[in-house]
């Protein structure tokens, strides 16, 4: 038993040493097997990302180029159409100035005219006022001449009565009438 234990222990040991001498993928008696798997491998990675995947990402990337150049396509169209908005703005503002303008005017326009014929009819009632005024005043002044004479042939008869003179009243109206014209 002895002996069986020895051989066994030897080729247990020697088994093991078969196993220790490397790693299996670099054992040159597999490097043609591994070869051929790694060429088929890679031929077939390659059909599946030349007939699959590629196409694929390709057909994204031309579907994002075109989304970005339409993209851009209406962002110019929509900058240009910006810019006409902003110039019909800026006409429309100009438009409503000027109109604003032409309304201002019109009212000062209107505004005047009414001015003027208030003043106009201020100015008739002024001088209707002032020619009913000066024709009171003139006959306020004929009064005050006729009371005049009227007061001065009282008191010049009474002075040439006083004086102890006597004086028909045709010579004291001339007297005064004379008088009175300087």
């Amino acid at each position: 038993m002895a002996e069986n234990a020895a051989t066994e222990a030897a080729n247990g040991a020697a088994g093991h040493s078969t196993e220790a001498a490397g790693m299996p993928q670099l054992e040159f008696s597999t490097f043609p097997n591994q070869i051929f798997w790694l060429l088929v491998t890679l031929v077939v990675i390659y059909f599946v990302l030349s007939r699959v995947a590629l196409p694929r990402i390709a057909a994204v990337l031309a579907e994002r180029q075109g989304t970005i150049t339409n993209d851009l396509a209406q962002a110019e169209e929509l900058k240009l159409k910006a810019v006409e908005a902003e110039e019909a703005y800026n006409k429309a503002l100009a438009d409503a100035r000027a109109e604003a303008g032409r309304i201002v005017a019109e009212a000062k326009d209107d505004i005047q005219a009414d001015l003027d014929k208030a003043i106009a009819k201020a100015d008739a009632e002024i001088a209707a006022k002032s020619a009913e005024s000066e024709k009171a005043i003139s006959e306020i002044r004929a009064t005050a001449m006729e009371n005049v004479k009227a007061v001065a042939k009282d008191t010049a008869k009474e002075i040439v009565t006083a004086l102890g003179a006597s004086a028909d009243a045709k010579t004291i109206t001339s007297a005064v009438t004379a008088r009175l014209k300087g």
